[in-house]
């Protein structure tokens, strides 16, 4: 009498399934990186208690030497408006203001009012604080 088992069990383990997760966390990874948009010029934001992340449509920066920059484009106080306005493509947009924070309150006024002037919504970016 003959007790062996027809069915025997293979003991390699397949690769496959793995390869094809770590592809997909992979490909993840890669897309959602790309969501991340920095402002590019470093200036030394003010700090708050509270920050809320709001969806960059344009970045209006103002360097601590009165330097305006729409998008990382040089721009001059004339020239703003239309800058914006081209950059916005219409109303409702969303400005996001990086302003250094030895830079006086009313430059920061100004760059607000034109972004306000052509119906945007204006943010104002800060660090985190304690």
């Amino acid at each position: 009498m003959n007790l062996q088992s027809r069915n025997k069990v293979d003991p390699a383990f397949s690769m496959a399934s793995m390869t094809d997760l770590i592809f997909l966390l992979l490909i993840f990874f890669m897309l959602t990186s790309s969501f991340v948009t920095p402002s590019g010029l470093p200036v030394n934001l003010p700090t708050s208690v509270q920050s809320t992340i709001e969806v960059q449509k344009v970045s209006v920066t103002v360097t601590k030497d009165l330097q305006i920059f729409v998008n990382d484009k040089k721009v001059t106080k004339s020239t703003l408006e239309g800058e914006l306005k081209s950059k916005l493509g219409g109303p409702k947009g969303v400005v996001v203001l990086h302003i250094d924070e030895s830079v006086p309150t009313r430059e920061m006024v100004y760059v607000a009012g034109v972004a306000t002037k052509l119906e945007a919504k204006v943010s104002i970016a800060t660090k985190p604080g304690n």
